[in-house]
Parts: structure tokens; sequence; C-alpha cells
């Protein structure tokens, strides 16, 4: 399956990008972030994210279909 991952704030910075098209056999977005924290190696761990799926929040074992935009949401701070 095809999808279209989203990053922001630390986790852009690390992938050296906003965001990527991916090749996955990964079935849900706990699959998914362990691949691409590999391949990028982004050190926070899931239970520090948050995962929205095509625009809405889900849960991290949310089945994925085709073509989804997947994005992963670290904590940021700001003022």
């Amino acid at each position: 399956m095809t999808y279209r991952l989203l990053y922001f704030a630390s986790l852009a910075d690390c992938a050296g990008c906003a965001g990527e098209s991916r090749d996955s056999g990964a079935r849900t977005p706990r699959e998914l972030y362990a691949e691409v924290s590999m391949a990028h190696g982004f050190a926070l761990p899931p239970q520090r994210l948050r995962v929205a799926v095509n625009g809405a929040f889900v849960a991290w074992d949310h089945a994925l279909a085709d073509r989804d935009e997947v994005v992963f949401l670290p904590p940021v701070s700001g003022g």
C-alpha cells in the first residue's frame, strides 16, 4: 500500500522533510511509525505522539487503507 505521511515539529526536523509518500506493508499506524522511526531515526515512542488518518485522530491500532494520509504529531511547546 502507498501512504502519504506528514511530519511536524521535531519529527520533520529529524526526517529532513515535512512529508513523504511511502510504499509499505504496514497495516496500522503503529506498524508504520515503527518503520519510519527506523528509517529516519525518530527517538519519540508512540506513547508520546498523536496520530491522525485522513484528518481525524485515531487509535494506534486503526486499520490503514491504501492512499491514506497519516500524520504523526509530536508534543509541541510554544508561546
